[in-house]
């Protein structure tokens, strides 16, 4: 959904809910791409334990990273009911 057609929404209801929509989809895109990146460059921080160090953690980081960015890509386009 695009910009004008949410500021032209007559239902206050609607434009509630995707405001709402939207506003959590960016914060949980945010939380999540940066939980990834804190996992993926926990050695530069000085933050490692025997997870953060191994493959499976690396491969994890990368996907929460992507999934990330699909919610952030998600709240930005507010494409909810289409």
């Amino acid at each position: 959904m695009s910009l004008e057609e949410f500021e032209n929404t007559p239902d206050k209801k609607t434009k509630r809910y995707l405001l709402m929509r939207s506003i959590t989809d960016l914060g949980m895109g945010l939380i999540y791409t940066g939980v990834g990146l804190l996992i993926l460059f926990s050695k530069q921080l000085n933050f490692s334990n025997d997870f953060t160090g191994s493959t499976p953690a690396k491969i994890f980081a990368v996907l929460v990273i992507i999934y990330g960015s699909w919610r952030l890509y998600r709240g930005i386009q507010k494409n909810y009911l289409r």
